[in-house]
């Protein structure tokens, strides 16, 4: 075979090997390019809405919280306090929420009496109330101001009044889940005199916690 021959067959030989490489790899099913997945953010928590719960905690008076009917010292009263609240709150803007709480507590309040001072307890205590505030962390953390009117059950003795009054305090509310929320509140209540021979005056602290589950209703 002469060298223009053999230079021949090596290029035949070339050629055949490319068009079945280019066989085989058209034979191959094609790559296709996924883009990655967009993962949208979370919404940020909304408190508008309607919301039902539960709390408790404890209430205290000072020493000279209460004057009975006797017109002796009432003493301090302190026992635990626990009840149920409902509310509606209304986001205004992403940092500002308003709204408005109504709850009723069931306290033991209660001092045991002497041969000078009749027994003394406050069973129950309620308030409607306006709420005020800021969000912070995501919308999630909501630090309010509260005020507005309190009525409690005082019992002197044989003596049981109905007494108005108002209330006043604060707190924090964490939105741990899309619909639940816990709080950690302080409430001052103020149960005026009625001008009649009983209790002067009730001054009561209340710190309590409590759990919160939120309503989609208009959402």
């Amino acid at each position: 075979m002469t060298i223009r021959g053999a230079r021949s067959w090596l290029a035949a030989l070339a050629v055949t090997a490319l068009a079945c490489g280019g066989a085989q790899a058209a034979d191959l099913p094609a790559t296709a390019y996924k883009a990655p997945a967009y993962a949208a953010a979370p919404a940020p928590f909304s408190w508008t809405g309607f919301y039902a719960g539960a709390n408790v905690g404890g209430a205290f008076t000072g020493n000279d919280g209460f004057a009975n009917a006797a017109s002796g010292n009432g003493g301090k009263l302190s026992g635990v306090i626990g009840g149920l609240q409902a509310g509606y709150n209304y986001q205004l803007s992403p940092l500002v929420v308003v709204g408005i709480e109504n709850d009723l507590g069931f306290t033991g309040l209660s001092r045991k009496g002497d041969l000078v001072n009749p027994a003394i307890s406050a069973p129950w205590l309620t308030s409607g109330r306006a709420r005020a505030g800021v969000t912070l962390l995501d919308q999630r953390l909501f630090l309010y101001g509260t005020a507005g009117l309190a009525a409690g059950e005082l019992k002197d003795g044989p003596i049981h009044k109905v007494k108005m009054g108002w209330t006043a305090g604060g707190g924090a509310e964490w939105a741990f889940l899309p619909k639940w929320s816990a709080k950690l509140e302080y409430l001052y209540t103020d149960l005026k005199h009625d001008g009649l021979p009983d209790w002067r005056a009730a001054k009561i602290h209340t710190v309590r916690a409590g759990v919160n589950y939120h309503f989609d209703l208009f959402r």
